[in-house]
């Protein structure tokens, strides 16, 4: 009866045991492989971008994680102003990260270009400041956040070769991440890690609200 039970299983494409831990063994051994090959330690440019959610949440989770580990995290955000979020919050609890507030909120409410072009100069200004004290032994911070700055370059509040060319030379250890939709292809050239966030399907299309603790 086993040995028929085993043959019907493998007959309609099931996986028995015993194939399976042979099928892990060697996604292990191809995994070990593939860390012993990754012996470049430097920090990196990532750059998460599309017109999915969660570019900012992942970016957001990241500094936590880093927090975590004693490490410390420079957060500029360029666009979605002073209003009250959940993250911003959250950040006060922890000492490691610095939170800076740079943008007058969504372009759709300013309505000022002239007034978001100043604020985004002033905020990557500070960024630029920021990226600079990471140089020589004692670093001020181990990940720099730049929130949303996708979309300064977006709408040209700022030029992207002036930002590619402070990025591409960067402390050799520092990390940054970029974050907004619309990036732009001479930022994802010189970036080390691109995630393309995709929307499958969005509550807010359907008409419900933006919640506190998933939206904001």
């Amino acid at each position: 009866m086993t040995g028929s039970h085993d043959n019907s299983a493998a007959s309609n494409g099931e996986i028995d045991g015993a194939e399976h831990k042979a099928r892990m063994q060697k996604l292990q051994q191809q995994q070990k492989e593939k860390v012993a090959k990754a012996d470049i330690e430097r920090g990196i440019l990532i750059v998460n971008t599309g017109d999915g959610k969660g570019k900012s949440s992942s970016a957001f989770g990241t500094a936590i994680r880093a927090a975590g580990h004693g490490q410390k995290v420079a957060l500029m955000q360029f666009i979605k102003g002073t209003w009250k979020t959940g993250e911003a919050e959250s950040f006060k609890r922890f000492p490691e990260i610095e939170h800076v507030v740079s943008g007058d909120g969504f372009t759709w409410n300013t309505q000022d270009m002239d007034e978001d072009t100043a604020s985004a100069r002033h905020g990557w200004s500070k960024a630029v400041d920021m990226i600079e004290r990471c140089r020589g032994d004692e670093p001020d911070y181990d990940l720099i956040i730049l929130d949303e700055l996708n979309i300064a370059l977006r709408y040209d509040y700022l030029d992207i070769h002036e930002i590619v060319s402070v990025l591409k030379n960067k402390p050799e250890n520092l990390n940054i991440i970029v974050t907004g939709r619309d990036a732009k292809p001479e930022l994802i050239d010189i970036a080390d890690t691109v995630t393309d966030m995709t929307m499958v399907k969005h509550a807010f299309e359907a008409g419900i609200r933006a919640q506190k603790g998933v939206e904001f």
